[in-house]
């Protein structure tokens, strides 16, 4: 257990068990505003404690917290080679042979025109030294470190330089509907049972079958069965298989029921699709609906209620679309919800589902293929966001994979080992900040590599020609090395664009 008092730090990962609070993580996803904090809420260390009491019990300590890890991640990134300075290393392999060779010719051209011996070994030493390839060397890493730690400070975890180095060259940006471009925490809205079926007795057995699930739609039904005062136990169910994409069945107070998709239900031997159909029309109105249906020996399933969810868009989701949009960039919403559903948060998204930018009824295991028909055999860089365990599949698929984490704590570990960018806060607006970084990064890097051979394409043939000393070519070449570091420290200068 551990007891923190208002404008403390949080010195591990923990929960919170007792009080209420707010807490600064600025220093972890960037964001400047407080996240409120209550019982059962995460705290992550190195966060600071705003005006509450708080007991917590803490998760993780040392290397296994989230600072260390993001701490670890960064390092990795700064200290690997983007595939850039692979190309530079080989130029650079071939680059000192050279240079050695035009040191040794002028070396014999001056001693053959007749100069002292002296003379000729000092321009053969200006051109050692002003081509020297410090600065080539540095051009890559300064930039990656310059760009990667800037990020890091706005909430943008880049833990891989190849992902760092191909988000420039991105033309598509698929995203994941729910928890990336929603709230991913739907509601229940409504119930609509069968003849002779008792509401609140189906929402406690629909919450029953799912009390072991972490799906979002499952916590919305054990949210509403506690609204009403119902109980729902954690072993209230026995022999519950989930399949992936559809739904989940299991054994309730003695009866097998299914509740799943309408898409699922449709597969299955019912006894009547009255209920079906009106759950097409409520689907097609922009619900998400599950069916739960009672089973009989026979293999007969027998539809007892509809439960209707709705999802509300996030925050400025529709104004970050639509930026990147105006950035030229193709734009795809890849959901795994009926077509109504996702065609209605594709509208109030301002997703245009007459050029194909609505992709629906998707199955986890079909998204890393969707990402590939995106890709049309290598003609575009697709990028992925998702935050699910479902998209991870698909965030290794694409060239460059973006996950998502949010303020709840979401953001599955999976999926943000799967991507080479983390976002850590569950703003929209930071896909378009990931990828300007990574625009502005390459930009630098190319700047530098102009930098570097230009000192030297200039000072190599003015060192043999005999008009820079030793000690010129040193300053000289000192001073590109300077200008290159100087040139990628700016990007410490880089803010996200505004909104």
């Amino acid at each position: 257990m551990l007891f923190r008092s208002p404008g403390e730090r949080f010195p591990a990962d923990g929960e919170v068990l007792i009080g209420e609070s707010q807490a600064d993580e600025s220093m972890l996803t960037g964001e400047s505003m407080p996240v409120p904090k209550q019982p059962g809420d995460g705290v992550t260390g190195g966060a600071i404690n705003g005006d509450g009491s708080l007991e917590l019990r803490v998760r993780a300590v040392g290397a296994q917290s989230v600072l260390s890890h993001i701490i670890a991640l960064v390092q990795d990134a700064q200290a690997a080679k983007a595939p850039v300075q692979r190309l530079v290393d080989r130029v650079a392999a071939v680059f000192v042979p050279v240079v050695l060779l035009i040191a040794m010719a002028t070396l014999g051209v001056w001693w053959q025109l007749g100069a002292p011996i002296e003379t000729a070994l000092l321009n053969a030493v200006s051109v050692l030294v002003i081509a020297c390839p410090c600065a080539l060397g540095l051009a890559t890493p300064t930039a990656i470190m310059s760009g990667t730690g800037v990020a890091a400070r706005h909430g943008i975890l880049i833990k891989d330089p190849v992902a760092l180095e191909m988000a420039h060259r991105a033309d598509t940006v698929a995203f994941d509907k729910t928890g990336t471009l929603t709230e991913g925490h739907p509601r229940l809205r409504l119930i609509e049972v069968a003849e002779g079926v008792d509401e609140l007795a189906t929402l406690q057995a629909a919450a029953a079958l799912q009390s072991q699930s972490t799906h979002p739609l499952a916590l919305a039904v054990i949210e509403a069965a506690q609204a009403q005062g119902l109980r729902v136990q954690a072993d209230g169910a026995r022999d519950v298989q989930a399949v992936p994409g559809r739904g989940l069945s299991g054994r309730v107070a003695g009866a097998w029921l299914a509740l799943g998709s309408l898409r699922w239900m449709r597969e299955l031997t019912i006894s009547s699709p009255l209920l079906l159909d009106r759950g097409a029309v409520l689907e097609q109105q922009g619900g998400t609906v599950s069916v739960l249906a009672s089973g009989s020996g026979e293999g007969v399933w027998t539809p007892l209620a509809l439960l209707v969810f709705g999802d509300e868009a996030k925050a400025g989701a529709s104004v970050a679309l639509e930026q990147l949009r105006e950035q030229g960039l193709r734009l795809r919403m890849v959901s795994g919800d009926s077509r109504g559903a996702a065609l209605a948060m594709g509208h109030l998204l301002g997703l245009r589902a007459d050029q194909g930018e609505v992709l629906a009824e998707v199955l986890p295991g079909d998204k890393a293929q969707a990402i590939e028909a995106l890709r049309e055999g290598g003609r575009h860089t697709v990028v992925m966001v998702g935050d699910g365990v479902n998209d991870a599949p698909a965030l290794a698929a694409a060239d460059v994979g973006i996950a998502m984490s949010h303020s709840r704590g979401g953001g599955s570990d999976v999926a943000m080992h799967a991507a080479g960018i983390t976002l850590m806060r569950g703003d929209v607006a930071l896909v378009g900040a990931a990828l300007d970084i990574s625009r502005r990064t390459v930009v630098k890097i190319r700047q530098n590599l102009f930098w570097a051979f230009a000192y030297n394409t200039a000072g190599i043939p003015l060192a043999a020609l005999g008009f820079l000393s030793p000690v010129v070519a040193g300053a000289a070449m000192a001073l590109s090395s300077v200008c290159v570091v100087t040139n990628a420290l700016l990007l410490r200068r880089w803010q996200p664009p505004m909104r």
